[in-house]
């Protein structure tokens, strides 16, 4: 087996099911197992991503319509630790109050979990930093939460051209002690999923 089949079968996930879905904060699991949380702007690709994770097609539920999830999923892995789909930010096809209500489930999740081990913020790779990003990043390091950036839909992008937009992404970004570790991803083309997972795996205490 060539190196690359075996770095992907050594941090593939097994034993994966659906937990549950919650409205808020206090109906998530009381198990006690840490949780990594997924979570970015509207049609970042979010579930898509989920899925490729998990290399189970259809656990998250997909759609070409922004905000479909709107409920705090989570999904346990390995009788271990939990990857958890939260509602996105800037839904633009959602009334002002439906997009405050849900996006209100997300901070009171991210601010109350005490088991959140890490967050993963989704950007598309496409764009320069968004206003409506940024204020989520200041927020995150205001509450000195620990997440790392997965930039996805890297199949729409030149190969040449990805490493050094996402660096300028940083640059860009002027975020003092921001951790600039990131993932680069394609759902459709399986790009970085391992190393997501690897390092999931090696951050699960």
């Amino acid at each position: 087996m060539a190196f690359k089949e075996k770095f992907i079968a050594m941090y593939n996930f097994s034993n994966i099911s659906f937990k549950k879905s919650s409205a808020n904060e206090n109906q998530c699991p009381k198990d006690g197992f840490q949780e990594f949380a997924m979570i970015g702007r509207s049609n970042v690709g979010k579930s898509s991503l989920i899925n490729s994770i998990l290399n189970k097609k259809n656990i998250a539920k997909t759609s070409k319509k922004p905000g479909k999830t709107q409920l705090i999923n989570h999904y346990f892995i390995e009788n271990n630790f939990y990857i958890v789909d939260l509602p996105g930010y800037g839904y633009t096809k959602l009334s002002k109050k439906k997009s405050e209500i849900i996006l209100n489930l997300s901070f009171d999740y991210i601010l109350n979990r005490e088991k959140l081990l890490k967050i993963f913020l989704l950007i598309d790779i496409r764009h320069k930093p968004l206003e409506i990003d940024i204020d989520f990043i200041d927020f995150l390091i205001s509450e000195n939460k620990n997440f790392n950036i997965i930039f996805t839909k890297a199949d729409k992008l030149k190969k040449i051209n990805i490493k050094e937009h996402c660096k300028d992404y940083f640059k860009q970004l002027k975020k003092p002690g921001i951790d600039s570790t990131f993932f680069i991803s394609s759902s459709t083309k399986n790009i970085g999923i391992s190393e997501i997972r690897r390092n999931i795996k090696k951050s699960v205490v």
